[in-house]
């Protein structure tokens, strides 16, 4: 498993815009997890986002709420999740982020925290409810150990303010498409353009969008825009939970390859293609 910042090298140099799927851990259960990561592996994910089920994701919609709340109701908990990243990850080809909120990772000490994840394979984090004022040590330590923090930017943060996150921000940036938390949504703000260009102006990292992307032609807009990748959810949390374990898979396989045909531009699917002698 390659790292975050090179994977971006590699989309960047082929033209491709990256998909980025997020599943809750231990929704509906721990085994559908390990082949959900590998389900999106195969179907088009060039990273994947995986979150930790929280008593109180202040961040979160109702449809991932929902899906910590079952998580958590089975009793899931990190060192479990940490054991089927574990297992699972050399398999993978996309680099797996973890999602997680602050309070487990002061509970259970920042350094040891990153040691574990790094140990499982892990090689990126979201913290979203981590002020970037505060960001400072847990940025340091991560960077020592060879995983990347993403800080996100809200559509409310002053330029000042989205100069220094652009700056601190390790793998690449993600911007938040709404005020407010995750969730499905039937159209991108037209706003997110015009932030989009402003970050462009001062950064050269990587950008995803995420919150509300549910629908290909959502993701098909924000790449269009100039997204180096898009994020989505609660699309897949909400396929995921619907019928059997095995019907949720299936849904989230056809999902992700619609998705990932939506942002492919042609000269990435040229770039993709095998050379054949004629």
């Amino acid at each position: 498993m390659i790292s975050i910042s090179d994977c971006f090298k590699s989309l960047r140099a082929r033209n491709s815009c990256a998909l980025i799927p997020f599943v809750t851990a231990g929704d509906p259960d721990l085994e559908t997890t390990a082949e959900v990561l590998r389900v999106l592996d195969r179907n088009g994910a060039n990273l994947i986002e995986l979150g930790v089920p929280y008593s109180d994701p202040l961040a979160d919609g109702p449809v991932i709420q929902a899906a910590a709340n079952r998580a958590l109701q089975r009793e899931t908990k990190l060192e479990q999740v940490l054991e089927v990243v574990q297992a699972v990850s050399p398999s993978l080809r996309a680099p797996l982020i973890l999602f997680t909120y602050y309070n487990p990772i002061l509970n259970q000490g920042i350094e040891q925290f990153l040691n574990q994840i790094a140990v499982a394979g892990i090689r990126g984090l979201v913290v979203p409810d981590l002020p970037m004022e505060e960001a400072n040590e847990l940025l340091q330590l991560a960077d020592a150990m060879g995983i990347e923090v993403i800080l996100l930017v809200a559509p409310t943060s002053s330029k000042e303010r989205i100069k220094a996150i652009t700056h601190l921000s390790q793998g690449f940036i993600y911007l938040v498409s709404v005020t407010g938390v995750t969730g499905i949504r039937s159209h991108i703000q037209a706003d997110v353009k015009d932030l989009l260009m402003q970050m462009r102006s001062l950064t050269d990292k990587p950008i995803a969008i995420g919150f509300g992307i549910s629908e290909p032609e959502q993701a098909r807009q924000l790449r269009d825009w100039g997204a180096d990748a898009v994020i989505v959810g609660s699309a897949f949390v909400k396929r995921l939970a619907t019928g059997t374990p095995s019907q949720g898979l299936q849904a989230v396989e056809e999902f992700c390859q619609t998705l990932k045909a939506a942002i492919t531009t042609t000269e990435a699917k040229k770039a993709n293609s095998p050379v054949t002698n004629s």
